[in-house]
């Protein structure tokens, strides 16, 4: 019998440092990071590879409800740090126009590292993610649930999707971010694994052959925590909104307990292949929450909007035990209303076509509620 998980929330957001007037990237990390990160009164600033992003991390949560005041406290923290040297924050998948090519490097060892492998794979990786930690401490079992919850990875793309554009171009896609990140070796949807023991005989080769140092470089869509009892959802697009952030993790935690609770009574789920989650995670890329997706278990195409509230009513008896209700129901908007992304598309078309507004747009959002 496994016992119950802490289910635990965390958020790690990339937000992107503008400059208000020319609305560009600016650099601004190395001001405040030495040794590679810093901590400032309360919340620790982390470097990422572009100096214009910078990262930060809610402490651990026990309810939706606890992650959401903490992350009003980071992103209200990070944003009058930046409003203090005339700039402000944004957070959105990628930026609407500023270039990759003219981004400045962070100057510390550990990026310098990843730029003479990664090469112009690095140097063009402007792209602005939400990761979202769910405390689950049995090794097995986490692998167990990720198995399962890759399914519905897709879906979390769908309701997340905020990066339609690209070096100023009007992309197509709902998340460009998603087909960005996958030129980097080991990412994307992760494989089936039998057990525990499979995963680690994975890393212990990759490590052992010279592929990576350690598990740190999986970047698949979802993964245990290389240091964190934790299973880490990273397939989602940073989103604007705070209350959308928190619908989605809400949503996380919830599928979590789903599937303990489907353990619990000896019951399965189907575990599908990668090649048919992939299928999903380009429609969810491509059209966001206005196209269809697949449901593989009636081999018929539905309408992601159709697909979602399914997903919700899924777990409709969890959120209700975890006293998410209210944290959840943004859910709703977003299907209603549309994503990050058709929003952007919407003030683009507005305005003829100005990219500028949809950076301030962005920028309004991100601090909404502060």
């Amino acid at each position: 019998m496994i016992e119950r998980p802490q289910l635990t929330l965390g958020i790690e957001e990339e937000y992107q440092v503008i400059d208000p007037e020319s609305g560009e990237l600016r650099s601004f990390i190395t001001q405040f990071i030495e040794d590679g990160k810093i901590v400032m009164v309360e919340r620790e600033i982390k470097a990422e590879l572009h100096q214009s992003m910078v990262e930060l991390g809610t402490p651990v949560c026990a309810t939706a409800a606890e992650l959401k005041e903490e992350l009003l406290r980071q992103r209200d923290f990070i944003s009058r740090l930046a409003q203090e040297r005339g700039l402000s924050i944004a957070a959105a998948a990628t930026h609407p126009m500023s270039r990759w090519a003219e981004q400045e490097v962070t100057p510390f060892p550990r990026y310098q590292g990843v730029l003479e492998e990664m090469q112009l794979l690095a140097q063009r990786l402007l792209i602005f993610g939400m990761h979202i930690h769910v405390g689950l401490e049995d090794p097995d079992f986490a692998i167990d649930t990720m198995n399962v919850l890759r399914y519905m990875l897709p879906h979390l793309l769908a309701l997340s999707a905020s990066s339609p554009f690209w070096q100023g171009q009007r992309t197509g896609l709902k998340s460009y971010r998603a087909v960005v990140f996958e030129d980097f070796p080991r990412s994307g949807i992760p494989d089936v694994f039998p057990n525990r023991a499979a995963y680690e005989g994975l890393i212990r080769t990759l490590a052992n052959t010279g592929c990576i140092p350690d598990s740190s470089k999986i970047w698949w869509d979802m993964r245990p925590h290389h240091l964190y009892p934790t299973l880490e959802f990273r397939i989602c697009d940073l989103c604007p909104r705070v209350d959308e952030a928190i619908a989605i993790a809400a949503l996380c935690q919830a599928l979590v307990l789903w599937h303990w609770k489907l353990r619990q009574r000896n019951v399965t789920f189907r575990v599908y292949t990668k090649e048919l989650i992939d299928e999903n995670k380009w429609r969810a890329a491509r059209y966001g929450l206005e196209g269809k997706m697949i449901d593989f278990g009636k081999q018929a195409e539905l309408p992601a909007r159709a697909l979602m509230r399914e997903l919700v009513d899924l777990v409709g008896e969890e959120i209700a035990e975890l006293g998410s209700e209210k944290e959840i129901a943004p859910i709703e908007q977003i299907l209603a209303n549309g994503t990050s992304a058709d929003r952007q598309l919407r003030v683009y078309d507005k305005t003829g076509g100005d990219v500028k507004a949809v950076v301030d747009h962005l920028a309004a959002e991100t601090i909404e509620g502060l």
